[in-house]
C-alpha cells in the first residue's frame, strides 16, 4: 500500500508533466487538465512565490505572489442567462498604489466594494439579526454607528444627475443632535439639546405642529404642564421681545421688561389694558367680540363722571349742530384724519365716547323735561275749554 501525501501528489504531478512533455517531444511544462474531481486533503498554495515545504499554519488555500487576483469568469452566452464576470483584487499594481481589498464588477468596469488596509476593526459588521454596525461589533438597532467624536451620516448630492450639488450632515454629540448644511457654510438649521423633553416637537399626520403635545388641535399647539404656556416674538433688535403668556384663565401680552402686562384677555372676554398705550394704526379698528369689555388699570384716570356734576356746562344743541356741520365729528372726539395720522389711543377714545354718551343722556333728560312741560300746558288748555 502506498501512502500519498500532498508532497508526493505534487511529485507525481511534476513527473506526469515531465513525462507528458517528453512524449510531446518538448522540454516545456504543459498545463495540467483534470477530467475528474480534485480532492486535496491538506493545504494548497498558488502563485509564483510558493515554495516547497510552505508553512501553511491554519491556511487552507494560500495565494502568494506580487499580483493577487481571483477571477470569476462566467462563460454563459445564450438566452438571458447572467454572465457578468467578477474579481477579488488584493492591492493595486502600480508603485505607490493603494493597499486594499476590492470586489470588482469586471464586465461593467466598476468597483462596488473596497476595504483599505489599516481600516479599524468592525468598520462594517453585520450581526446574526441583520443589524449593521459601523465601528461596533454589537449593533443594537438596524444601523448602529459608533465613533469617539460626533458620529455623522453624510448625504451628498454630487451633481452627477444634473441637479445642483448639495451636502447635508446628520450628527450627534454631547452638545446636541444637529443637521448641518455643509454647502451653505456649515450652518446648523436644526438642533436638539440632550435632555429635551418627550414630544418637544411633534408633527401630526395632518401637518399640525405640537410643542409638548402629541395630539395638536390646531396648526400650532403649545402645551406646558407647569401652569403657563408662552410664545415669544424676537425681531433681533435691541428692543424688548414681545411675549404671549397663557396662565390660568388669562392671556398676557407684554413686552419683555415692562411693568405688568400691556394687554390681558380674560376667559370671560374681559380685556384689561395696562400702563402702556395700545395703538391701532393705519386706519385699522380694534373690535372686541362676544360682548367683551375693556378695563383700564394701574393708573389714575379721569373717568367722565364729571359730566353729571351740577356745574358741568353742556354745549347748547344749536352750537353742537354748528360744530358737527363744520367739523364732521363730535367735539372732544378725534377726527378720522387725526386717527390715521397719529394712531388711536384706545383709553382716550373709550373715555371720549363715554363722555359723549353721558352728554347724550343729559340732552335726553332735558328733552324729556321740556316735553313734560309742554304736555302739562296742553293738558291745562284742554281742561279750560
Amino acid at each position: 500500500m502506498i501512502r500519498t501525501t500532498k508532497h508526493t501528489i505534487r511529485g507525481l504531478a511534476i513527473t506526469a508533466t515531465a513525462l507528458s512533455g517528453a512524449l510531446a517531444g518538448s522540454t516545456a511544462l504543459a498545463d495540467q487538465v483534470f477530467i475528474e474531481d480534485l480532492i486535496v486533503q491538506g493545504s494548497a498554495c498558488i502563485g509564483f512565490d510558493c515554495v516547497n515545504g510552505e508553512n501553511f499554519g491554519f491556511d487552507t488555500i494560500r495565494l502568494k505572489e506580487n499580483n493577487l487576483r481571483i477571477r470569476f469568469d462566467d462563460t454563459s452566452n445564450s438566452g438571458s442567462f447572467p454572465n457578468v464576470d467578477w474579481q477579488l483584487t488584493i492591492n493595486e499594481t502600480a508603485n505607490g498604489g493603494l493597499n486594499k481589498f476590492s470586489i470588482e464588477d469586471i464586465t461593467n468596469g466598476r468597483i462596488p466594494f473596497t476595504v483599505e488596509a489599516a481600516a479599524p476593526s468592525h468598520s462594517l459588521y453585520i450581526d446574526d439579526g441583520g443589524r449593521i454596525g459601523v465601528g461596533t461589533a454589537s449593533p443594537v438597532v438596524e444601523m448602529h454607528i459608533v465613533d469617539g467624536d460626533s458620529p455623522t451620516l453624510r448625504l451628498q448630492q454630487d451633481g452627477s444627475s444634473g441637479f445642483t450639488p448639495q451636502i447635508w450632515d446628520v450628527a450627534g454629540n454631547e452638545t446636541n443632535f444637529f443637521v448641518r448644511d455643509v454647502t451653505g457654510g456649515s450652518r446648523l438649521p436644526f438642533k436638539i439639546k440632550p435632555g429635551a423633553p418627550t414630544d418637544a416637537l411633534f408633527v401630526a399626520a395632518d401637518g399640525d405642529i405640537g410643542l409638548g403635545v402629541t395630539n395638536p388641535e390646531d396648526n400650532l399647539h403649545i402645551y406646558d404642564n407647569d401652569g403657563t404656556a408662552s410664545l415669544r416674538l424676537d425681531d433681533g433688535s435691541d428692543g424688548d421681545d414681545l411675549q404671549f403668556v397663557l396662565s390660568g384663565d388669562k392671556l398676557f401680552i407684554a413686552f419683555e421688561n415692562t411693568i405688568g402686562s400691556e394687554l390681558t384677555i380674560r376667559q370671560n372676554g374681559q380685556v384689561e389694558v395696562g400702563l402702556g398705550d395700545l395703538e391701532v394704526n393705519n386706519g385699522h379698528n380694534l373690535v372686541l367680540a362676544g360682548g367683551g369689555s375693556v378695563v383700564v388699570n394701574g393708573t389714575t384716570l379721569n373717568v367722565p363722571d364729571y359730566v353729571f356734576a351740577p356745574d358741568y356746562e353742556l354745549m347748547p344743541l344749536t352750537e353742537l349742530a354748528a360744530f358737527i356741520e363744520t367739523n364732521s365729528h363730535l367735539p372732544g372726539v378725534p377726527s378720522a384724519a387725526e386717527v390715521n395720522a397719529g394712531g388711536l389711543n384706545l383709553t382716550e377714545m373709550q373715555f371720549a365716547l363715554l363722555e359723549k354718551v353721558e352728554e347724550q343722556t343729559l340732552y335726553i333728560l332735558q328733552l324729556q323735561e321740556a316735553l313734560a312741560v309742554q304736555q302739562a300746558q296742553i293738558d291745562s288748555l284742554q281742561a279750560a275749554r
